[in-house]
């Protein structure tokens, strides 16, 4: 049997979890859930994987890392089905794994490559228990971004995707503490072949001025960017001890559109906050609208023990997951409307292994039969069907 390894939340879990794939590509039959602790749901959903994988390979050594391996790292521990667990911190070491040091360090890839240039997180965000799992914010230096880029071209990646738990916060550990727009102009510089280049979450309060310029200008930086937002709401944000509040948000998608109005938004906010009033959930919804956000992940609150928010009154289940909806819905509406102005637009389209691809603006579309993966199409759109570009 070959290693199995299942990804839960973050994108920056994907790009670890390519790393310890193509690692652990000989280890044998062993099965790995790469575990998210974001949410009290993401830990229940973590155990729900955890039984599910067990059912499908019984005979399977069971392996979990991730932020759950270390944030519920004795609730984890117990279950029966786990026979063992790798710190987070540790999981891209070989010795972790009793494998050889020189195991390869990448998977081959057609479509995009994950670069993990930024881990942990240096803030204190009421809701947050991440940094617990995660650490202190640390860096990948400029020359080893480049140089991990540089191997994911060679294998045949045709978009790189940088990923971070913080990721605007990269090269604040570094000499003379380089912001990021720095480093996405040396990538570019680098490779000019690189026709695309994606951004994972932004906390918009970080953006440099250099980055903010690129993202306006150079049309090989993918026109999708997505914020960190949380709320739409000031209270709301100042009591989950954001940085940001609800005009600099604005003013920051305003200032971007003027000038590239193909930026596609997307955002993370949350329902149900402890103290949200029906007005500050009212501002949560409005905001949806105010920034065109079409890309929306919505969180339902769930207290996570230890965060100062998990002491707060909550409110009562069937209300979030109401609020919740609302929002998800506001969102519905908004992309259909972004989706339906892309209708007889030519895009380019980097096709994905099953049948479909993504534009630029991270719009998900069918393909024709017979396009292989990793392949960029110019297409025509003619429709939309069940939330896909045909």
């Amino acid at each position: 049997m070959k290693p199995e390894i299942i990804s839960l939340g973050c994108r920056l879990n994907i790009a670890e979890s390519e790393r310890m794939r193509a690692m652990l590509a000989d280890a044998g039959d062993v099965v790995v859930i790469n575990s998210c602790a974001v949410t009290s749901e993401a830990v229940r959903q973590t155990r729900q994987v955890i039984r599910k994988a067990r059912r499908s390979r019984p005979e399977a050594r069971l392996i979990v890392t991730g932020c759950a391996a270390d944030i519920e790292r004795n609730q984890i521990a117990e279950m029966a089905e786990v026979d063992g667990l790798i710190a987070n911190r540790s999981k891209l070491d070989p010795r972790a794994w009793n494998v050889p040091a020189d195991a390869a360090p990448l998977a081959p890839t057609k479509t995009r490559a994950f670069i993990a240039v930024q881990n942990g997180c240096d803030h204190d965000c009421t809701f947050c228990i991440i940094p617990q799992g995660r650490g202190k914010s640390r860096s990948l230096s400029v020359a080893d971004a480049l140089k991990e880029i540089e191997q994911h071209l060679d294998l045949g990646a045709k978009e790189v995707v940088l990923t971070g738990v913080d990721l605007t916060s990269w090269g604040h550990d570094l000499p003379n503490t380089p912001q990021l727009g720095a480093l996405v102009a040396a990538i570019l510089d680098a490779f000019p072949a690189l026709t695309r280049l994606r951004l994972s979450s932004l906390d918009g309060v970080e953006i440099d001025e250099e980055l903010s310029e690129l993202f306006a200008s150079d049309t090989r930086v993918m026109p999708h960017l997505h914020l960190s937002l949380q709320h739409g709401a000031d209270l709301i944000l100042k009591r989950m001890k954001r940085r940001h509040r609800r005009t600099d948000a604005v003013d920051l998608v305003r200032g971007l559109k003027a000038r590239r109005p193909d930026i596609a938004v997307g955002a993370d906010l949350m329902a149900g906050f402890p103290t949200e009033t029906t007005g500050h959930h009212a501002e949560n919804v409005s905001i949806i609208r105010e920034l065109e956000i079409v890309h929306g992940h919505i969180f339902p609150f769930s207290p996570r023990p230890g965060t100062p928010a998990a002491r707060m009154p909550p409110h009562d289940r069937g209300l979030i997951k109401a609020r919740a909806a609302e929002l998800r819905h506001a969102v519905s509406e908004v992309r259909a409307e972004w989706l339906g102005s892309l209708v007889g637009q030519k895009l380019p389209i980097l096709a994905e292994r099953d049948g479909t691809g993504y534009s630029p603006s991270y719009a998900r579309a069918t393909v024709p039969e017979g396009v292989e993966a990793g392949e960029i199409v110019n297409m025509r759109v003619r429709g939309i069907q069940e939330g896909q570009l045909l």
